[in-house]
């Protein structure tokens, strides 16, 4: 699929994908991340905004097989197709996938937070320091 509109509602900046959570009370943050990194890496502190990011993940570890649920899963836990939803993932890869397939499933403004929660690997090849939720500064804890 490509990245057209149609494919999905497009990429935020971690700092716009805040900004949107902050004006739109009812936008929900979903981490589709796996069990290992919310725990061992740290999972985006929404607290300030009262209210948690929605977990649901889109691959699962250590195989890495598609959550054929993931849809399922995002509608059971009462997101409506028709608010802005922000996929986040380590690096921005697979919440694009995410976004994607929610768009596919029906919801109108799936978006996909760019450069995830850790980002770019630096020259030292450490993430979380160069681009992402984290390096941005935005709230976080560790799991």
């Amino acid at each position: 699929m490509s990245d057209t509109p149609a494919s999905y509602a497009g990429d935020l900046m971690p700092t716009d994908a805040w900004a949107l959570l902050v004006a739109e009370g009812d936008a929900v943050l979903i981490d589709v991340r796996t069990d290992a990194e919310w725990t061992y890496v740290g999972i985006p502190d929404l607290s300030a905004l009262g209210r948690q990011p929605l977990f649901v993940p889109w691959q699962f570890f250590p195989g890495m097989a598609i959550n054929a649920d993931f849809a399922r899963q995002v509608a059971g836990a009462g997101v409506g197709r028709d608010v802005a939803v922000l996929m986040l993932c380590r690096s921005g890869v697979r919440s694009k996938a995410a976004a994607r397939s929610l768009t596919a499933a029906g919801w109108s403004r799936a978006y996909n937070v760019a450069h995830g929660f850790e980002g770019d690997r630096d020259g030292e090849r450490h993430r979380g320091r160069v681009n992402g939720w984290k390096a941005d500064g935005l709230p976080w804890v560790q799991g």
